[in-house]
């Protein structure tokens, strides 16, 4: 045979296997896994297309469902019935000056009640318009605020301008199914140093607010003698200005009488329709002497037509009237409210029979004072005790009732946004400067305020826990409605939800707690147990949140959230959230931090929630267990104490060697030097920090004897009172200063715009705890029994007369006092925490 003949291949197509061939196995199988490749590829790409989706969709959700917690409230059923400040329920509360934030006014404890007030001016002044209604630092009265105030059924107040006083009285009578009626006495004196009898004019006004109707009855030309109404929670009411008389028997002055009526698109716009509602082509011309032009309410236009750029205001507008009566002093007007629903009236409360109800009103507060807070058997003068009912009446007639919206905003919203609607009847601590709720403000309050009406601090400690969200946190600062925001910087209106306050609700619930242990079959305690049952449940979620979103990295440390981020602008980043905010911390906010301030809250709390769960018979041991594991004074040394300083300290990244600097800004030459940012102060760091105590020495030192978490036996005892007792540290003749005069940021400014406030000055709230606190150390068997008493007597007498001689001085009760003259100094009046003077008057704790 010859060779086999080569076999050719064309491109055109592939020779046909035999028969009898079979296909490569290697073939087979690369074929095969390519394909079995591919199709893995494609199924994973499939699954994690899918797997990406859902995991988008499910983040999606969860961050939608995160950012919800921060506005869902909390889900146990509230601790007051929905209708527990209603007319029906609480009649002889239903009325009140509660509305703190004006001179004098009287609305509902209801979302949209219809609000009553009183604007005033002088006529023929210097000044052209000065019209006072809110009140305010800068109106510069020489003094205003409560004489007597019982919280419930009348009030007596005096406001001092500058060459007449107007004093402001009101009584109320319960009757019918709506509240009943009350009454307005207003009366005007010129002061003996006035050169002349003054002219003033009074709008005396009634606002709806976007609820109800109101109808003005004129008379004589242009006198509004009445104003007939109707309210969902009024039903009919019938309001009358009486004619000015000199006095309660004699006959009517001559007076000039204006009216306005309008619409106003919230209460917050009042004062504005008012002034850009006032003309001064109105002449007033007693029978004797010379006729002059005064100044008047006549028409109101709005501020922003439709045709202006500026958006319309979408609120809905409710009737707003006025009742201008211009008068020479001295003089006495009534205003009379009439409910509709009071049918057997047996007279009305006007002239000799509204002065013999409030004499019988202020006789039944003369005997409650002194049966509460015995000053007279004390040995107090007469002018100290009158001090004593200004202090109690001010905080009692600074009680607000309010409601609204806050704006919250958590980690997981990247917008603030409106928190649910809600109410809140709260005591403020300053009418002028913070006419709103404050969280830790309210637990000194009630201190106080439990003393004398304890219902009082069970209804504004429920209304507190009722704003509770689902997570346990209530935000710190109430700014409810819109009224209540127009006396808001913006830079504090937003709450955030990682920030806390003192829980000092704790120390008034302890409060309700002993007085019930001590008189448990009293009626004023007897509603206390069954209120502390609906409480329980949120009682439990709000120490909850303390206690897992407060915490520090070693375990049973504590550190406060909230500290301000921008180093570079402080000389100390403010902690607002201790409620101490420019007080020093470490110089570097970091999660070393452990704060001694907020070991001896929760050291407090989990005492005081014990005390609860027993009383209720719930599970307590836990709350036991934390408190005895706090109350450890070794634990507390080992966290806090400071062997440099010989206190107790905060611990975190720290250096004392920062200043503020005037800020380089370069400037090329030639260029015009105010085309360039302003130097700012900015902070100079001349030693970077590290890891150690704070080392200040202050207020925050004291925390573990001003809450009793300190043995009697303890001798850090004898540190903290040599402390207390050396004026070149913490002593002064008017009470503890706040920042040891040796520290270097004593009296240090916080920024250029920022000035010293908890760095040096004595404030009553942290003082009260001391005096508190050197009571219970010098009634307990110790070491130091003797030296806490002759500490007690000194400092209680130091901050008592200090406070008394500056509103004598003064005519205020102030935010904080000087720690080198005594002066008040800050907001006034500051009646909220400053008022519990008299408590240490009254030596109850």
């Amino acid at each position: 045979m010859g060779r086999q003949r080569k076999r050719v291949v064309t491109g055109e197509a592939a020779p046909l296997p035999r028969k009898d061939e079979k296909p490569s196995t290697f073939h087979r199988k690369e074929k095969k896994k390519k394909v079995d490749i591919g199709k893995m590829f494609i199924n994973i790409s499939i699954g994690l297309c899918i797997f990406s989706l859902i995991w988008f969709f499910y983040a999606l959700y969860m961050r939608s469902s995160l950012a919800k917690r921060v506005v869902t409230l909390h889900p146990s059923p509230p601790v007051l019935d929905a209708n527990s400040t209603s007319a029906k329920v609480s009649p002889e509360r239903f009325w009140g000056s509660y509305r703190p934030q004006v001179y004098f006014g009287m609305k509902t404890r209801s979302p949209l009640s219809v609000v009553t007030g009183m604007m005033w001016m002088r006529q023929f002044s210097d000044v052209d318009v000065n019209l006072r209604h809110t009140c305010e630092q800068g109106d510069r009265l020489q003094g205003y605020g409560w004489l007597m105030h019982d919280g419930v059924n009348f009030g007596v107040q005096e406001i001092r301008d500058n060459d007449f006083t107007l004093t402001t009285e009101f009584v109320k009578r319960i009757g019918g199914d709506h509240g009943g009626d009350w009454t307005w006495r207003i009366t005007a004196k010129q002061h003996n140093s006035a050169p002349q009898a003054p002219v003033i004019s009074l709008m005396l006004y009634t606002a709806a607010d976007t609820q109800g109707s109101l109808e003005a009855h004129v008379e004589e030309r242009n006198r509004l003698a009445s104003i007939t109404g109707f309210s969902e929670e009024l039903g009919n009411f019938k309001i009358t200005f009486r004619k000015p008389v000199t006095g309660e028997l004699s006959g009517a002055k001559y007076a000039s009488y204006n009216h306005l009526q309008t619409v106003s698109p919230g209460l917050e716009k009042l004062t504005d329709i008012v002034k850009h509602s006032l003309n001064r082509r109105f002449v007033y011309s007693p029978p004797s002497g010379e006729k002059r032009h005064y100044i008047a309410v006549d028409t109101y236009k709005p501020l922003h037509p439709q045709n202006q750029q500026k958006p319309a205001d979408t609120r809905k507008e409710s009737d707003f009237l006025v009742h201008q009566v211009t008068v020479q002093t001295p003089f006495q007007i009534e205003v009379l409210f009439e409910s509709g629903s009071f049918y057997d009236r047996p007279n009305q409360l006007v002239g000799s029979i509204m002065t013999e109800e409030l004499e019988k009103r202020k006789a039944e507060f003369n005997t409650k004072f002194e049966k509460t807070f015995g000053l007279e058997s004390k040995g107090f003068s007469q002018a100290h005790i009158k001090f004593g009912k200004a202090a109690l009446s001010n905080m009692l007639g600074g009680i607000g009732y309010f409601y609204g919206q806050s704006v919250v905003q958590s980690a997981y919203n990247e917008y603030p946004i409106l928190y649910p609607e809600g109410a809140l009847f709260t005591a403020v601590p300053s009418r002028s400067f913070f006419p709103r709720g404050f969280l830790w403000d309210e637990g000194f309050h009630q201190l106080l305020l439990s003393k004398w009406d304890p219902q009082v601090t069970r209804e504004a400690i429920a209304h507190w826990i009722d704003l509770m969200n689902m997570e346990g946190w209530i935000p710190r600062e109430q700014i409810l409605g819109d009224e209540a925001r127009s006396k808001v910087p913006a830079e504090f209106v937003v709450q955030r939800n990682e920030n806390a306050n003192p829980p000092t609700l704790f120390l008034a619930l302890q409060e309700l707690i002993d007085h019930l242990s001590s008189n448990p079959d009293t009626a004023a305690s007897q509603p206390t147990l069954p209120f502390l049952r609906r409480l329980f449940p949120r009682l439990k979620t709000w120490f909850e949140w303390y206690n897992t979103t407060q915490t520090g990295l070693l375990p049973n440390s504590y550190r406060w959230r909230g500290r301000d981020k921008d180093t570079n602008l402080f000389l100390n980043p403010k902690t607002l959230t201790s409620g101490l905010d420019d007080y020093p911390r470490a110089s570097h906010p970091s999660a070393d931090e452990r704060h001694v301030d907020l070991y001896c809250w929760m050291a407090f709390s989990s005492g005081v929630m014990a005390r609860v769960a027993r009383l209720l018979d719930e599970p307590h041991q836990d709350y036991e267990l934390c408190h005895q594991v706090l109350s450890d004074n070794n634990l507390l040394s080992e966290l806090h104490w400071s062997e440099q300083l010989h206190a107790f300290s905060d611990f975190g990244n720290h250096t004392q060697a920062v200043s503020l600097q005037q800020e380089k800004v370069y400037v090329p030459p030639g260029q015009p030097r105010h085309q360039f940012p302003v130097a700012r102060l900015v902070r100079s760091v001349r030693r970077a920090p590290k890891v150690q105590y704070v080392n200040a020495l202050g207020y925050v030192s004291l925390f573990p004897f001003l809450l009793h978490i300190l043995q009697p036996d303890s001798p850090k005892l004898e540190h903290i009172f040599r402390d207390m007792r050396d004026s070149n540290k913490l002593w002064t003749p008017y009470g503890l200063r706040s920042l040891s005069k040796a520290d270097p940021l004593y009296m240090k400014r916080n920024t250029e715009h920022d000035a010293p406030y908890w760095r040096g000055p004595v404030w009553i709230n942290i003082n009260y705890l001391a005096v508190r606190a050197l009571h219970h150390y010098s009634h307990t068997e110790g070491p130091y029994k003797e030296k806490a008493s002759a500490l007690y007597e000194d400092l209680r007498t130091n901050i008592i007369n200090n406070v008394y001689r500056q509103y004598v001085e003064t005519g205020y009760i102030w935010e904080q006092y000087n720690d080198s003259t005594g002066r008040g100094q800050g907001s006034h009046p500051f009646t909220g925490w400053s008022a519990l003077t008299l408590l240490m008057m009254a030596e109850q704790y």
